[in-house]
C-alpha cells in the first residue's frame, strides 16, 4: 500500500507545526541554538515546546532520529503534566512527528501522524474540515520564532497577541508576549526607531507568574533603564532568594549591577552562572565586559599595579575570544576582543581584526557603525591618528540608517572637529569636514557656514564650492 508521496505533501503543508511556520532552514550556529534550548530545559523547566524546537533544529542538523527522540521527550512531558488533554496538547509534536518521518521517507508512519491530527482537530472542531486554530499553535510559534533572533520578534510578539486573544489570563503566552515585548524595545533603541513599552506587559506577566524569575529580572531591568533602579533592585534581591542557582537569573543579575556601576558583584555572580552553565556565551561576553570596565578603571589610577592589568587583560581575552569562537556572528564580540587587544598595546592584532570586520559586507548597518566607531576611537586613543579616526567616524556617519552606534560617531568627530577650530588650530579642512558632517546630518544651514569658512581659508578648493553650490540650490 504505497502511499501517494504527493498527496502526502499535501497534507503535511496543512499541518500547524514547526516544518510549516516559515522558520529559517538555514542559520550560521546551530550549535549555539541547541545549547541555548538544551541550558533552558535543564535549568528552567522542561517544557514540550522546548523539546519540540530541539526537533527542528536536530533536522535541521540532519539528525532525524535524534528530532524523535526530542518528540517522544515532548509526550512523555504533554503526558505527565496535562493527561486530560493530551490529544489537544500533542498536535505540534504530532505535525512534526510526520514531517520527519517524511524527511526520512518512512511515508507511513508519517501518514499514521497526518491522520492522528486530522482526526483529533476534527473531533475538536465543529466544522467538518474548518482548519481549526487553537491559541497554543500560535503560543508554539511564537516560542520559536523568540528563538530564532531579531528579525523574528515582531512576528513573535503578533503569534502571544493572537494566542492572548481567546486566553487573555494564560500565564504562558502573557510571558512569551513580555518577552517579545522587551526584546522588540530593546531592538529599537539599537537601531533608534519608535519604542514601544513594555512595562505594563512586564508587570503583568509578573503578576501571572509569581515563581518565573526571569521575567522577573527583565522586569527589573525594564525599570532600571526607567530609572527607577531601587524599585528594580528589590525585583533581583527577591529573584536571588527564590533562584539563587539559575544560571538564566543570574546572568540578567548580572547586567543589572554591572549597569549599577558594581562590576565587581556582577562579575561574582556571573562566575557563578558560568561554574554552571560553562557553555553560554552569553555569560562569556558579559564577564568579558566586566574585566574590560575594570581594566579602564584601573588604568585611569595614579599607580597602576602592572601585573593585575596584565592580568585582567588575560582574562578578558579569554572570554572575549571564547565568544567570537562560538558564536562567529556576534561581532560586537569580535571587536570587544579588538578593544582588550588594545589596551594590552597588541596593536597588530587589534588592527587585524578591525580589518576582517570592516571589510565584511554581511554585517547589519547598526553593528558596522559600532565598528567603525570603535575602529575611529582605537585610531585616536591608541595610535594617535586624529585623520584616520575622523575618517572612519564619518564612514559611520554615510552610512544613513540611525542607530546608537551612529549617534556615537557624530559626537566623536563633532567633539573632534570643534575642539580644534575652537582651540585656534582649525584649517580648511577641518572646516570643511565639519561641514560634511552637519550635512550628512542633515543640518543644511550650519553645514553652509562651514563651507563658507572653509572657502575663505582656501579660495580655490573646487571639493567645497561645489559642496556649497548643491546646498544653496532650491529644493
Amino acid at each position: 500500500s504505497t502511499i501517494s508521496k504527493n498527496s502526502l505533501k499535501t497534507s503535511l503543508l496543512q499541518l500547524e507545526c514547526h516544518f510549516t511556520w516559515a522558520l529559517p532552514k538555514e542559520l550560521e550556529d546551530l550549535e549555539t541554538l541547541e545549547e541555548t534550548i538544551v541550558d533552558r530545559i535543564k535549568f528552567v523547566e522542561e517544557y514540550a515546546t522546548d523539546y519540540n524546537i530541539l526537533s527542528y533544529v536536530c533536522h535541521l542538523k540532519n539528525s532525524n532520529e535524534e528530532g524523535l527522540r526530542n518528540l517522544k521527550k515532548a509526550e512523555e512531558i504533554i503526558q505527565k503534566h496535562h493527561p486530560g488533554e493530551i490529544a489537544r496538547r500533542s498536535l505540534v509534536t504530532w505535525g512534526n512527528y510526520a514531517w520527519i518521518y517524511y524527511h526520512m521517507q518512512r511515508y507511513e508512519e508519517a501518514q499514521t501522524y497526518v491522520s492522528k491530527v486530522e482526526n483529533t482537530c476534527k473531533g475538536l472542531s465543529s466544522t467538518a474540515h474548518g482548519k481549526i486554530q487553537l491559541p497554543e499553535f500560535y503560543a508554539e510559534q511564537g516560542w520559536a520564532l523568540l528563538r530564532f533572533g531579531e528579525e523574528y520578534y515582531e512576528r513573535a510578539k503578533d503569534c502571544f497577541e493572537n494566542a492572548l486573544k481567546s486566553e487573555p489570563d494564560n500565564p504562558d503566552f502573557n510571558t512569551g508576549y513580555a518577552i517579545a515585548m522587551y526584546r522588540l524595545e530593546t531592538a529599537a533603541e539599537r537601531h533608534c526607531e519608535e519604542i514601544r513599552p513594555c512595562l505594563e506587559a512586564l508587570k503583568r506577566a509578573v503578576e501571572l507568574n509569581p515563581k518565573d524569575t526571569t521575567i522577573l529580572a527583565l522586569l527589573a531591568l525594564e525599570l532600571q533603564k526607567l530609572k527607577l533602579g531601587s524599585e528594580g533592585e528589590r525585583y533581583i534581591e527577591e529573584g536571588l532568594q527564590k533562584t539563587p542557582d539559575s544560571p538564566i537569573f543570574l546572568r540578567y543579575a548580572a547586567c543589572f549591577y554591572r549597569k549599577k556601576g558594581q562590576v565587581d558583584k556582577a562579575g561574582k555572580i556571573l562566575e557563578k552562572a558560568l561554574a554552571l552553565m560553562p557553555n553560554s556565551a552569553f555569560l562569556h561576553h558579559q564577564l568579558g565586559i566586566c574585566y574590560r570596565f575594570k581594566i579602564i578603571q584601573l588604568k585611569k589610577k595614579r599607580c597602576t599595579p602592572q601585573e593585575e592589568v596584565e592580568k585582567l587583560i588575560q582574562l578578558a581575552i579569554f572570554h572575549f575570544k571564547t565568544v567570537a569562537e562560538k558564536k562567529p556572528t556576534f561581532f560586537c564580540a569580535q571587536s570587544g576582543l579588538a578593544s582588550i587587544y588594545a589596551l594590552g598595546k597588541r596593536y597588530e592584532e587589534a588592527e587585524e581584526i578591525f580589518q576582517q570586520l570592516i571589510q565584511r559586507n554581511d554585517i547589519c548597518s547598526a553593528d558596522k557603525q559600532e565598528i567603525y566607531f570603535s575602529y575611529g576611537y582605537f585610531q585616536y586613543f591608541h595610535m594617535n591618528s586624529e585623520s584616520k579616526a575622523i575618517k572612519y567616524y564619518i564612514e559611520g556617519l554615510k552610512m544613513e540608517k540611525d542607530s546608537s552606534g551612529r549617534k556615537k560617531c557624530r559626537q566623536a568627530v563633532e567633539t573632534l572637529l570643534t575642539r580644534k577650530i575652537k582651540s585656534g588650530l582649525g584649517d580648511a579642512t577641518d572646516f570643511g569636514t565639519l561641514g560634511l558632517v552637519h550635512k550628512l546630518n542633515g543640518m543644511k544651514q550650519k553645514a553652509i557656514e562651514c563651507y563658507e569658512k572653509a572657502i575663505a581659508l582656501d579660495p580655490n578648493n573646487e571639493e567645497y564650492q561645489n559642496a556649497l553650490s548643491e546646498l544653496q540650490l532650491p529644493i
